[in-house]
C-alpha cells in the first residue's frame, strides 16, 4: 500500500494584537495589583506597552518562582532565551509574545536588559543566600533594575526642556541609573515584604553581612525570631531601600510629561510597602505588608501635585 508522507506540523495560531494585549492586562491586574494601579494613569499606547512587558517579566519569574519551578533548569532558561530572541526577530511563539513584539515596534528597545533579567533567575537556581549588599544588588538589578531600563524607553523623556535656542543641540537627558534605582527600590522592598514566604523556602535576601552586623543567626530567621535585633536589622534594609526611592525619585521630572504622574503614583505607592511593615512593628514572618486600597487612591492626587511642580 502507497504511504503518504507525514504532512509537515501546522504553525501554533495565536491570539490578535488586541486579545494578546489583555491577556497581559489581565496578568498585570491579577498579579501586580499597586503596580497595576499606577499603569492605569498612562496613556491607553504607553500602559498597554507596559502590562505587555510586565508579562513577560512575570513569565521569566514564573519560571524559577512559579508552579512549575521544580523542573526548571538551565536548560530551560535557555530556550527561554531563544523564545525571546524569537520576540525581537518579531517571530512570537506564545500569545503573550505578540503583545511584545508590537511594543517593540512601538518602542525600540535594547534586547541586553531583558537577557540580564534571564540572568537574574539563573542565580535563583542555585543560590539561597547572598553574602554582601554587593552581591544581591547584582541580583536585584539584573530582576528589577532591568524592568527599569525596559520602562524608560516606552516612558519616553521631555525635550521641551530643551527648548531654549542655545539649548536645542543638546541631547536630553535620560534618566538611566535613576530608572535602574527604582527597580532596586522596588525589588528591596518586595525581599522585605516577602521575607515569610522565602524563610519557607528555605531562601534568604537579606545580606548575611547584615545579619551579623546585628548578630541574627540564620537560625533565628528560619524561626521567625521579632526581637530588638530584628527590628534595628529591618531600619537598617528599609533605610537603604528608601534611599534607593530618594535617587530614583530625581529623575522623573526629565520623563515625557504624560509619564511623570503614573511613575510618582508607583514610587510613592510600592514605598508605602515600607510603611505597612513598619505599622506591622517589623513582623515579616507571620504578617504579609500591604496598603489599603483607600490609602491607594488617596496618594493619587498628592503623586499628580508632585508631577506637576518638582
Amino acid at each position: 500500500m502507497l504511504q503518504l508522507p507525514d504532512s509537515p506540523p501546522r504553525m501554533k495560531t495565536l491570539v490578535s494584537v488586541d486579545e494578546s494585549y489583555k491577556l497581559c492586562r489581565h496578568l498585570t491586574a491579577k498579579y501586580a495589583k499597586t503596580f497595576y494601579l499606577g499603569t492605569l494613569l498612562m496613556s491607553p499606547v504607553k500602559r498597554q506597552s507596559i502590562w505587555s512587558i510586565y508579562a513577560w517579566c512575570r513569565r521569566t519569574d514564573e519560571l524559577v518562582d512559579g508552579p512549575a519551578s521544580a523542573i526548571t533548569t538551565p536548560e530551560t532558561l535557555d530556550l527561554w532565551e531563544q523564545q525571546l530572541e524569537s520576540i525581537f526577530a518579531g517571530r512570537p511563539l506564545e500569545n503573550y509574545d505578540v503583545a511584545l513584539v508590537d511594543t517593540l515596534q512601538r518602542f525600540p528597545m535594547d534586547i541586553q536588559p531583558f537577557r540580564d533579567m534571564i540572568a537574574g533567575q539563573r542565580m535563583d537556581l542555585y543560590r539561597s543566600r547572598y553574602e554582601t549588599f554587593e552581591d544581591l544588588y547584582l541580583y536585584c538589578y539584573r530582576v528589577a533594575g532591568t524592568v527599569g531600563l525596559m520602562s524608560t524607553s516606552v516612558m519616553g523623556v521631555d525635550n521641551t526642556i530643551y527648548a531654549a535656542p542655545w539649548q536645542q543641540n543638546k541631547q536630553p537627558y535620560v534618566p538611566i541609573e535613576e530608572a535602574i534605582a527604582l527597580g532596586i527600590a522596588n525589588q528591596l522592598t518586595n525581599i522585605l515584604r516577602d521575607v515569610g514566604e522565602d524563610a519557607k523556602r528555605g531562601r534568604i535576601y537579606i545580606p548575611l553581612e547584615d545579619l551579623a552586623k546585628f548578630n541574627y543567626s540564620e537560625q533565628d530567621f528560619f524561626k521567625g525570631v521579632v526581637d530588638d535585633r530584628w527590628r534595628a536589622l529591618m531600619r537598617f534594609q528599609i533605610d537603604r531601600a528608601r534611599q534607593f526611592y530618594t535617587t530614583s525619585d530625581q529623575g522623573i521630572t526629565y520623563l515625557a510629561s504624560d509619564a511623570r504622574w503614573p511613575v510618582w503614583a508607583a514610587s510613592m505607592l510600592y514605598g508605602q510597602i515600607l510603611e505597612a511593615i513598619e505599622r506591622n512593628d517589623y513582623d515579616v514572618f507571620s504578617k504579609r505588608a500591604y496598603v489599603p486600597q483607600w490609602k491607594k487612591l488617596r496618594t493619587l492626587p498628592v503623586a499628580w501635585m508632585r508631577s506637576q511642580v518638582l
